[in-house]
């Protein structure tokens, strides 16, 4: 009876284009009728019980038959298998397929009677695709919350943080909008191109805005005056840093290793840019948000920034001997 629940299941699943010929138990006994009748081809089917306790006479008993058989079931006889090759299919799709096949084996095996699971290498890639696309954005999520604590408390403002994030979270947008249009999918290598972009751009924004608060108490106030003294003073470190991060990562683009190629390259091209919203986005936010972002709390916050030229009195330095 199984083995005929079996052969109907294959039978359904056989309509699915994307999956091989299976092999299983019920192959094997099909062959073994077929071979008790001289190869007649009619005679491929699963046996009844008596003729089926006739044909297994002539089977031998070492090596052959149940070494082929014992593949697909397990010593107790209580579980067995049927084992599928698959085509190369997308994690859409290959999500699709497996929850058509769970279907599909729930309606000729129903549970609680009999316990069925849908596994295998592919099955298994999907799973760990999953969780790791789910742990990308939940690191990604915490990344942003920990800058935008730090922000806070560094300058003493809310609406900084959104001012600080926006140019660091449009080149991540733009890098996946990037990877669709070019076909790289999400796996190990480029999901750890998001964290790591981010979590270098994201301190250029830093060293900006806190030479910018700098610049504020010397022009007692002045926002554009800040901005341009802020990019001046900062702008080609920023510049010069972007440059020789993008040619650093750049060098994994020649692997010839796919994962570690666009790893490279997806980073390179996200921190540049980054380095383009950073000098250029930033400072027009600055510019047009005006005061209703740079409010008077800059002067005291929590995290004081302590400039070298001002703190440190010249007249009290001692050259000692």
């Amino acid at each position: 009876t199984t083995l005929k629940k079996a052969e109907e299941l294959q039978e359904k699943l056989s309509k699915l284009n994307v999956l091989s010929a299976p092999l299983s138990n019920t192959v094997a006994v099909k062959f073994a009728r077929q071979a008790f009748y001289n190869g007649n081809p009619s005679y491929y089917s699963i046996p009844g019980s008596q003729e089926l306790s006739l044909i297994s006479r002539y089977l031998p008993k070492n090596n052959g038959f149940s070494d082929i058989t014992s593949m697909y079931v397990d010593s107790l006889k209580r579980s067995f298998r049927i084992s599928y090759s698959l085509k190369d299919l997308g994690t859409d799709s290959l999500q699709v397929l497996k929850d058509t096949i769970g279907s599909i084996v729930g309606e000729v095996f129903p549970a609680p009677r009999y316990k069925t699971y849908v596994t295998g290498g592919a099955i298994l890639n999907l799973a760990g695709t999953n969780y790791l696309i789910k742990n990308l954005f939940v690191s990604l999520v915490f990344a942003i919350v920990i800058i935008s604590i730090f922000i806070a408390l560094m300058f003493s403002s809310r609406k900084m943080v959104f001012v600080a994030l926006i140019p660091n979270l449009i080149p991540l947008l733009l890098t996946t909008a990037l990877m669709g249009f070019l076909g790289i999918p999400i796996k190990i290598s480029t999901i750890l191109v998001f964290s790591i972009a981010f979590g270098i751009s994201v301190d250029d924004t830093i060293h900006y805005l806190a030479k910018y608060r700098q610049e504020l108490k010397e022009t007692s106030w002045s926002i554009s005056a800040s901005v341009v003294l802020a990019l001046r003073e900062v702008g080609m470190s920023m510049i010069y840093t972007s440059i020789i991060l993008f040619f650093g990562f750049s060098i994994f683009g020649l692997s010839q290793f796919g994962g570690t190629s666009a790893l490279g390259i997806l980073v390179s091209i996200t921190l540049l840019m980054a380095m383009n919203t950073n000098l250029l986005l930033l400072p027009s936010l600055l510019l047009s948000l005006d005061r209703r972002v740079t409010t008077r709390a800059f002067k005291e916050p929590l995290l004081t920034i302590y400039d070298e030229e001002e703190d440190i009195d010249l007249n009290e330095l001692k050259i000692q001997k």
